[in-house]
């Protein structure tokens, strides 16, 4: 077995970007820039008034009444010369609307009296004030977002800002999911004796979802080698990462391992000393990628939690990596002592004064669903650790977001 740190630097040179390709702004979202990109208008695209309010050219008049030369809303136009506010003059102007040439600075409407057709400030403010100058967040023809950068939704209203409609971002991997194991049915099915309802297609389908990505079912192969080799070769006709659960560990009926070798592919590693998940595969033809995941349901969940969803993310551009999301807390109860392989205990977590507090689940095994659903985090227990007492810092990785 590989220690995980070791096992995720094999997979590694496997796991270059794929190929840029142009989109569509809005059909971005979550993605990774492949290219960076440039401003190509200055913002603000000129000076704007920060609240309501009135826009004062200079210092206030001897009497400390300004007359008020007239009103402006968001999106007037008008800051051509003959429209320069003359010294002692106000405008009462609304928040965003352009400030007119002359006026150098902005006072809010709560800080002045009106009397009229004039206006005078309880408090003068300082030259500048309350003004969004041109330009000051970007400038034209200036670096906009690098590449490698993650298109949330607020960085698509930056893109809509500048009237990008198309960006260059990584092609997301095309997916294939392969389920295994005479005993599996599917969920609408009532199970025989010895019989389990599907489960694993559900939390893959939700998962991939997360990450914008969908998957072509191969639907359930029997433990079979023909049959599952049939299965796999159609299933890897243009797909770049097939995901196969069951059939990888050492039973007489786990067929994965020589079934991916006679179709040319080539083991990265099987087997990984953490608990559950042991015998997680990963394996290469070319370009393309298998991932062998146990069959019972929470080793499938933590093989893709710790390997499966960096990994594709690393394909679609990010620079993810092995537990690289994880964050420090503090247990909310006692954890045992570690073992020989670094053990991944269900949680759910909680706010508290010193920061976030975890309540780990003790799981019946690596078949107990009823833990894992509850879960919103795992904490990680590493190989050889002394028991941790309640209060006791630990790391632990988000589940719920």
């Amino acid at each position: 077995m590989l220690e995980p740190e070791l096992a995720w630097e094999r997979l590694l040179p496997s796991l270059t970007p794929l190929a840029p390709h142009r989109v569509e702004r809005r059909l971005a979202a979550g993605r990774v820039l492949a290219e960076g990109l440039i401003a190509t208008s200055d913002l603000p695209p000129c000076d704007l008034a920060a609240l309501d309010g009135f826009a004062l050219a200079g210092d206030a008049p001897v009497d400390g009444w300004y007359p008020i030369a007239g009103t402006r809303f968001a999106g007037d136009a008008g800051d051509a010369g003959d429209d320069k506010l003359a010294p002692g003059m106000a405008l009462r102007i609304m928040t965003g609307a352009a400030v007119p040439p002359g006026a150098d600075r902005v006072v809010g409407v709560e800080e002045t009296i009106t009397e009229g057709d004039r206006m005078r400030a309880t408090a003068v403010p300082a030259a500048g004030a309350a003004i969004r100058r041109r330009g000051e967040v970007v400038r034209r023809d200036a670096a906009l977002l690098p590449a490698g950068t993650l298109l949330t939704p607020a960085a698509l209203a930056l893109l809509a800002s500048q009237g990008i409609g198309e960006v260059t971002i990584h092609r997301p991997p095309r997916l294939a999911l392969q389920l295994t194991g005479n005993e599996i049915v599917p969920p609408s099915a009532t199970p025989q004796a010895g019989q389990l309802r599907d489960s694993h297609s559900d939390f893959l389908l939700a998962e991939l979802a997360r990450l914008g990505l969908a998957v072509r079912e191969l639907g359930i192969a029997r433990d079979e080698p023909e049959t599952l080799q049939r299965s796999l070769a159609r299933g890897l006709e243009g797909t770049d990462v097939l995901l196969c659960c069951g059939g990888v560990s050492m039973g007489e009926a786990d067929f994965l391992v020589p079934v991916l070798a006679r179709l040319g592919f080539e083991t990265i590693f099987h087997g990984v000393a953490i608990q559950p998940g042991k015998p997680l595969l990963a394996a290469r033809r070319g370009a393309q990628l298998v991932f062998g995941l146990p069959g019972n349901p929470a080793s499938v969940m933590v093989a893709w939690w710790l390997f499966v969803q960096p990994a594709l993310r690393r394909l679609m551009g990010a620079s993810a990596g092995f537990w690289d999301t994880a964050l420090p807390g503090t247990l909310g109860a006692a954890l045992g002592a570690g073992k020989r392989r670094d053990r991944f205990v269900p949680a759910t977590w909680g706010r508290s004064v010193g920061g976030p507090v975890l309540l780990p689940i003790s799981p019946q095994g690596s078949h107990d669903l009823l833990a894992f659903g509850q879960a919103t985090a795992l904490v990680r227990i590493r190989a050889g650790a002394a028991s941790a007492a309640t209060g006791a810092a630990c790391e632990w990785l988000g589940l719920d977001s």
